[in-house]
């Protein structure tokens, strides 16, 4: 039997203002720069440039139920920075290999091989995958019908090519390239590559006592040894590799912090984002009588769209300004000392709740503005999350930033007998003394995130 009831629902519907203004908040300010010329480019409405008499020319904004002709915004003119800094452009390592390539002696059907494996290897000059996998995709990609023992051939040749080591499958034949590619080669290199070579896995593990029974070495020789192999570079395309991606990835402030008179004065960069304002054109055309035709009315109706979409990205764009500005100022009056002084021991324990309740924003809001942010300081650029850690109580009663801990603990394995490197439970020994009564298992937690090995892997001859 069927039954009709009455159900009340409350149900909050974000507007198109505050989806506009979110999706505009996360974003950094290289990808807000591209965001404004897509809009500028997309919405014939929306201009740059405004000349002061058009600064506060009232324009229709339609948000949520409300008639488009009761609400009114003015342009938005952000402040007039320099431009974004730029880098030299530099080759990255694959285009290096490519250019070898020509100078190799391959034929046609091998230099192909070559720049597909080339293609294939990772940012640090490493083939990850194995050589059937390669044969598979050089037929499906690119067409290419070869064996696996060309590819051997081909990829034997690459590993001759400069960086040295570039090409290999693993880091011991990464190593043992290097080694056998020294000229002259020195008997402490031969050892090495005996090292290398067959004592690899008690190498990794520094079991030193088993090298030196397999190759019959006194402790001398082996530390020489050793010398020779951490010269070696584990990643042979990492430098080229690193200056390609910092290039792709460079990191562009999105605030400025100075002292001015012995006062801190925040600034939000905004380098050459464009200003933004209504067509003029077009708000002329709202304002004008009704067209009669239907055709006009139309033509009406998609002018007034563009309008309201153009009015409601400034107010967004104008939002986000003050939403980040407002949340940045709530960290720095939080983190005040820190900022005066750029000492890392002033940080404070704070969370994102911290920054909200002082922001008055929502968790939500704060985590926008902090995720992928830079602001430039008197004492270097920082991301903004590196302003936030946890918190605990030293022995004193005292709440203390466990980024404090984490230097100590640095602090004290940079110091250590690398012959007697401490173990765990004695960090715990040493923080105890400090003032700090923390766990073994929080030690090695903290240990883990500054990625430092196990007191057996620090050890040294």
């Amino acid at each position: 039997m069927l039954k009709q009831t009455t159900q009340l629902k409350l149900q909050q519907k974000l507007s198109p203002l505050q989806i506009q203004t979110i999706k505009l908040l996360e974003l950094p300010v290289m990808q807000f720069d591209q965001r404004i010329k897509e809009e500028l480019e997309e919405n014939p409405a929306l201009d740059e440039e405004p000349s002061s008499d058009e600064e506060y020319t009232p324009v229709p904004v339609a948000d949520d139920d409300t008639p488009a002709y009761k609400l009114f915004t003015p342009s938005f003119t952000p402040p007039v920075k320099p431009e974004f800094p730029t880098l030299s452009v530099r080759e990255n390592f694959r285009q290096q290999l490519e250019t070898q390539v020509g100078y190799s002696g391959l034929n046609e059907h091998e230099r192909a091989i070559a720049v597909f494996l080339i293609g294939s290897l990772d940012d640090d000059g490493y083939l990850r995958r194995d050589l059937a996998s390669v044969v598979d995709d050089l037929a499906f990609r690119s067409g290419i019908d070869a064996t696996v023992e060309e590819l051997e051939t081909v990829l034997s040749v690459i590993q001759d090519f400069e960086p040295v080591g570039v090409g290999a499958r693993s880091l011991q034949e990464c190593l043992l390239i290097q080694l056998r590619k020294s000229n002259p080669k020195t008997a402490l290199q031969c050892v090495a590559e005996m090292i290398v070579h067959d004592c690899f896995a008690d190498f990794g593990k520094k079991h030193f006592d088993k090298i030196k029974a397999k190759i019959q070495i006194d402790d001398s020789t082996l530390k020489a040894a050793m010398n020779e192999i951490v010269k070696l570079n584990p990643r042979p395309a990492g430098s080229s590799a690193d200056a390609y991606h910092d290039q792709a990835r460079q990191i562009v402030p999105d605030f400025l912090l100075e002292p001015v008179d012995g006062e801190l004065q925040l600034s939000l960069l905004r380098y050459n984002i464009p200003q933004l304002r209504l067509n003029r054109r077009y708000a002329q055309l709202i304002g004008s009588k009704a067209p009669a035709t239907a055709q006009g009315r139309a033509a009406m109706a998609f002018v007034r769209q563009k309008m309201e979409a153009a009015a409601r990205f400034i107010e967004a764009v104008k939002q986000r300004q003050q939403t980040l500005l407002s949340t940045m100022q709530a960290i720095i009056n939080y983190q005040h000392d820190y900022f005066v002084e750029g000492d890392e021991t002033c940080l404070r324990p704070m969370a994102l709740r911290h920054i909200a309740d002082a922001s008055g924003y929502d968790i939500s809001t704060v985590s926008r503005v902090v995720n992928s942010k830079f602001i430039q300081t008197h004492f270097g650029i920082f991301p903004l999350k590196y302003f936030f850690s946890e918190g605990m109580k030293n022995t004193s009663g005292e709440e203390v930033s466990t980024r404090e801990i984490k230097n100590i603990l640095q602090e004290s394995i940079d110091r250590e007998d690398k012959k007697k490197p401490l173990p765990d439970k004695n960090l715990v020994e040493v923080l105890r003394q400090r003032g700090y009564a923390v766990a073994r298992r929080t030690v090695a937690k903290y240990r883990e995130q500054l990625n430092i090995p196990v007191a057996r892997l620090r050890k040294e001859l």
